[in-house]
């Protein structure tokens, strides 16, 4: 099983979107178009996408992952997915997508 934690600052349709922290697996963070990053005075890294919040969560659809819940924090948003696919299914779900695109 694999979960998957998302949140947005209050701009919903614009981004940009965090997807993962900095144990993330990077495929799947490359293939939601995030970029690995320290934000000034924080100690630690995270991934983030300028995409907004429903474009990745249409792209985390596609790769069998479904919204657990969602909740508001003060001014950001944060959806918790869940896939039963485990990382070789989602590396592999992933690279077919890819490629399909691409072609």
């Amino acid at each position: 099983m694999s979960y998957l934690l998302i949140s947005c600052q209050v701009r919903l349709e614009s981004g940009p979107t965090l997807v993962g922290d900095e144990w993330s697996d990077p495929v799947l963070m490359q293939f939601l178009g995030a970029k690995k990053e320290k934000k000034d005075g924080n100690n630690f890294y995270q991934w983030t996408t300028l995409m907004c919040p429903r474009q990745v969560l249409d792209r985390l659809h596609l790769l069998g992952y479904r919204v657990s819940a969602m909740t508001g924090v003060g001014q950001t948003c944060i959806w918790t997915l869940h896939t039963e696919n485990d990382g070789q299914a989602l590396k592999s779900i992933i690279e077919s997508r890819v490629a399909s695109s691409s072609a």
